[in-house]
């Protein structure tokens, strides 16, 4: 399979979809995968449904980190719980997805940004995480190569890894054996209201019946609920990735300075990320959130990258239309995947970057390059909830760039909050009311 997922391929699950369901789950992602999983396996009769492919978007190109370390203390007990499954569901797939265990690593280059770390280091001891922190000495002998200043690092040794464009496509194949309808390139116009609460939904091949709907639109949450009259604050960046070519191996799982963070992969070579700064293109959605992203601003004032204008199409382009009847072509039909070109030049920088940082390596040679948009939150921390003016919507969407590593646990949990299941986690971090109820925002740790 290639990386990300090539969408012009045949498509898996061509439908037709069904006259009704006990829930109906909106968007095939990671989340939205491990949501159907989980209800189907509460025995409800499920429809997944994708206006695109599975995983086509962001769960096909994020980093493939599946980390434990420097989350935000609200989602460590989901974390932890997700990284159990993760090793569960490995066994039962059709599949090798690449899940291993082979610790992720944040250098340290100055004393202030190791103090954070040791900051962030009750939470992990609180849900009986194996962070630690590394010396000087420790992080020469563990990278002998590395070159670069570092005055320590953060390392969580049982934090995992996988490949994204395998594993997702895997747990889809899953759920599909245990009883979800999958249904690709069916994309849902609107929500289908009844005396005041949820009835089904439209898509563009008619209506669903079912008294429970889970949105897990990513990118596209936000745009698909204004045409509800529900505003959420969530906004879209890019992030750009690259593979290289096979190397020689330096570290068996994921790591990252102030300039690169790389992972190995399962075909030997890496996969390169910039760490900090991605790039937001300004919209009209972006203004009108701008008030509940002015902590974030000020805590990291040249944090992201702007650009003007985004791509016709994207979820916050001006021209995408923000109102729309359940008989009209939409934007998710305008846009079945949303395929963001890379920058070329972050791209040829992280090349450069990673080559500086291990000398003693062959050449870096770029495989393929990519990227994806990432939903984010004011706060960093996503929206799992039940909407209060839609009695049977729940939404589990803006993982801010978490979403693969805790998809299984936020799926377990969002199946059993949409149908009055066991959640088993304070969600009250994660309230949609957050941002209309007055209380101040508190980010998620930089670390």
């Amino acid at each position: 399979m290639e990386f990300p997922i090539n969408h012009d391929t045949p498509i898996t699950y061509p439908g037709p979809q069904p006259d009704s369901a006990d829930v109906i789950v909106i968007g095939a992602g990671i989340i939205g995968v491990c949501t159907a999983l989980f209800l189907a396996r509460d025995g409800y009769k499920v429809a997944l449904l994708e206006k695109g492919r599975v995983a086509a978007e962001q769960s096909s190109r994020n980093w493939g980190w599946i980390r434990q370390q420097g989350r935000d203390p609200d989602e460590m007990p989901i974390m932890s719980e997700a990284q159990r499954l993760w090793s569960e569901l490995a066994t039962q797939t059709n599949v090798d997805i690449g899940l291993r265990q082979g610790g992720i690593t944040y250098f340290a280059n100055k004393a202030s940004q190791l103090a954070d770390y040791e900051e962030w280091l009750p939470h992990a001891r609180a849900n009986g995480v194996d962070s630690k922190i590394l010396s000087q000495a420790e992080v020469a002998a563990m990278f002998p190569g590395m070159a670069g200043p570092s005055v320590g690092a953060l390392v969580t040794p049982s934090d995992l890894r996988a490949e994204p464009w395998v594993a997702v496509p895997a747990l889809a194949a899953i759920a599909a054996r245990e009883g979800v309808q999958i249904i690709e390139s069916c994309a849902v116009r609107s929500l289908d209201i009844t005396a005041g609460r949820v009835a089904g939904v439209v898509t563009e091949q008619g209506r669903i019946a079912a008294d429970n709907v889970v949105l897990a639109g990513g990118a596209w949450s936000a745009l698909f609920l204004r045409n509800h009259g529900v505003s959420m604050p969530q906004l879209s960046v890019r992030e750009n990735v690259a593979a290289t070519e096979p190397l020689p191996e330096i570290y068996a799982g994921a790591a990252a300075n102030r300039k690169v963070a790389f992972r190995r992969r399962e075909d030997g070579g890496y996969t390169l990320a910039p760490p900090g700064a991605p790039e937001l293109f300004i919209g009209p959605d972006a203004w009108r959130a701008l008030p509940h992203y002015m902590t974030q601003l000020r805590a990291s004032p040249f944090g992201q990258v702007l650009h003007p204008f985004a791509p016709k199409g994207f979820p916050d382009a001006w021209t995408t239309k923000r109102r729309w009847r359940s008989d009209e072509v939409t934007p998710f039909e305008a846009m079945r995947i949303l395929n963001p070109a890379p920058n070329m030049g972050k791209i040829n920088r992280l090349l450069r970057n990673f080559a500086e940082m291990f000398p003693d390596l062959p050449p870096v040679k770029l495989k393929a390059a990519w990227a994806g948009m990432i939903d984010t939150m004011p706060d960093i921390v996503p929206v799992v909830d039940q909407v209060e003016s839609l009695p049977g919507l729940t939404i589990g969407t803006g993982m801010s760039g978490h979403g693969f590593g805790i998809g299984p646990g936020m799926g377990r949990v969002l199946a059993a909050l949409a149908t009055g299941g066991e959640v088993g986690h304070d969600l009250s971090r994660f309230r949609l009311s957050r941002f209309t109820d007055g209380s101040p925002m508190i980010l998620g740790p930089n670390v």
